[in-house]
């Protein structure tokens, strides 16, 4: 699906909310915090901004973030879980401006982490740009998955491949979806005014998962430490334009 310029400017609207939800969580991440305080955090800037969340209801989902520590991948849901020093976690939101979506997600240390927390975090990222690289007009969609591939293996991680990136619109998950990893055909060719977000999930260990009893909450099989970052992305004709920034 093509999005008009239009469609484009209320999904950098949205974009932007997105981006202030991650700014203020980030500025309160400290040892001591609960993750629910975080959620109430993004939902304050939800409310300030005049934005629907697309996550709270989301199949049930009970709330406007996503938390997940460690070695929890995704989806991880907001509550009692009390921030420790050392700690890595991921924040994952979105909001809605007049119909339209903004997805994005960050992980970040909380006080002193360690250096192969750090490494992590730093190729997750790295790995994300990388994918981004590839969203130009006439490049094709898995692309940005062989690139997010490329960067994190030659780390010596893993990618997740149970979960994948999305097209993004007027629904929070729209089809094509965008895997993080090349899987073995080069995919739809990219067209200006396509809007995907792109979300490399990627484990110090294997790629295995598993997910706990609250049907959300998605964990690394082996207990490895994982990163997640994402970002809304807009294909124009000079090239892409990341809306969550």
């Amino acid at each position: 699906m093509r999005r008009s310029k239009d469609e484009i400017a209320k999904m950098r609207r949205a974009g932007k909310v997105v981006a202030e939800m991650h700014e203020a969580t980030r500025a309160v991440l400290r040892p001591g915090i609960t993750t629910a305080y975080l959620n109430e955090v993004a939902a304050a800037v939800l409310e300030k901004r005049g934005a629907r969340s697309n996550f709270l209801g989301y199949h049930g989902f009970p709330a406007v973030i996503c938390t997940s520590p460690n070695d929890m991948i995704v989806h991880g849901i907001p509550g009692e879980y009390v921030l420790e020093e050392g700690d890595i976690i991921s924040v994952d939101c979105g909001a809605i401006i007049e119909g339209y979506h903004g997805d994005a997600a960050y992980t970040a240390g909380v006080g002193e982490i360690s250096p192969d927390a750090r490494r992590l975090l730093e190729v997750t990222e790295r790995s994300l740009w990388a994918g981004v690289d590839q969203m130009t007009v006439g490049n094709r969609l898995h692309e940005i998955g062989r690139a997010v591939q490329t960067v994190a293996e030659a780390a010596g991680f893993s990618v997740v491949t149970e979960y994948v990136g999305h097209a993004i619109g007027t629904e929070m998950h729209e089809q094509p979806q965008v895997p993080n990893y090349w899987p073995g055909s080069p995919g739809p060719t990219l067209k200006s005014g396509m809007v995907f977000a792109v979300e490399p999930m990627v484990n110090v260990g294997g790629p295995e998962t598993y997910t706990l009893d609250d049907g959300w909450s998605v964990l690394t099989e082996d207990g490895s430490l994982s990163a997640h970052f994402e970002h809304t992305i807009a294909i124009l004709d000079d090239g892409p334009e990341v809306l969550t920034l």
